[in-house]
């Protein structure tokens, strides 16, 4: 930019981005998430910047506009940032681990619920390791535990356990050959993988980014859950807990092959939206 070039106002950018993202289907506050990463100020700076129109330093103007064209391009939000937020955290996580939802947010405090004073609980599957390090720091008298067998996600699930929750023990394995080598868990908890093979997710920042491992799960998308209720069964203490995320039609199914497994007391509570997507049980 020159001396004699108007430099770009903070109005015209994000009236330009939200244009854009809406092409291409994107609703929702991202023009300004972006600006204020882009800028390394915070979401409140960025609506004071574009109410008094003021002016963005060019290299930041460059920086906004190619992630708005990465975001237009359905990249996830969260990748082209490099963090997520999930309860009272900030998570990094980027390609190759599932993005952290705010539906999850309640599983953890579900788990929380039932973890006992000084209790232990794993976490399978941990992805980002977003429940893990949300109950090791909102419980730091709890046991945690979590099992993570995708490289690409065991890095960014250390990163965040590294950097927020060092008590955690990271486990890089199966959860089910895992689960065989502990005994005596309090809660066993759980965001697996629940997609049946035939449904394709609508959104492609799921279906275009989000690893595949943790999306399906057999045919009825309840493979990972069956290995869960099983191993759990044996690595769970006499009146602990199992307790998983699923989709909305999912509930009936998952306390029936509970049950058949010896667990008792299943139940299916709701999210924030009213779905019914959580279902705990308890080891006699």
């Amino acid at each position: 930019m020159t001396d004699s070039e108007p430099a770009d106002s903070a109005h015209d950018l994000l009236s330009s981005a939200r244009r854009q993202l809406s092409n291409a289907g994107v609703v929702g506050p991202d023009a300004q998430l972006l600006l204020a990463d882009a800028l390394g100020e915070s979401l409140g700076r960025v609506r004071m910047l574009e109410a008094i129109d003021a002016a963005v330093e060019a290299g930041a103007a460059l920086r906004f506009r190619r992630a708005v064209d990465r975001r237009a391009a359905r990249e996830p939000l969260q990748h082209i940032v490099g963090h997520a937020p999930f309860r009272f955290l900030s998570l990094a996580t980027g390609p190759g681990a599932l993005v952290p939802r705010p539906e999850t947010e309640l599983l953890a405090e579900l788990a929380m619920q039932r973890l006992p004073q000084g209790g232990r609980v794993l976490d399978a599957g941990t992805g980002t390791g977003a429940i893990a390090v949300s109950i090791a720091t909102e419980r730091p008298d709890a046991e945690v535990i979590a099992v993570e067998l995708s490289p690409a996600a065991f890095v960014w699930a250390k990163c965040n356990i590294t950097t927020l929750a060092p008590s955690v023990r990271l486990l890089h394995d199966d959860f089910a050959r895992a689960l065989t080598e502990q005994a005596d868990l309090d809660v066993l908890v759980s965001n697996p993988p629940y997609v049946p093979f035939s449904s394709i997710p609508r959104d492609p920042e799921v279906f275009l980014h989000d690893p595949g491992f943790a999306l399906y799960s057999g045919s009825d998308g309840l493979d990972a859950i069956r290995q869960l209720s099983i191993s759990g069964h044996a690595a769970v203490r006499s009146g602990g807990s199992i307790v998983l995320e699923h989709t909305e039609d999912q509930g009936e199914r998952i306390r029936e092959l509970l049950a058949q497994d010896g667990w008792q007391q299943a139940s299916t509570s709701e999210d924030l939206t009213g779905r019914p997507r959580f279902t705990a049980a308890v080891r006699p």
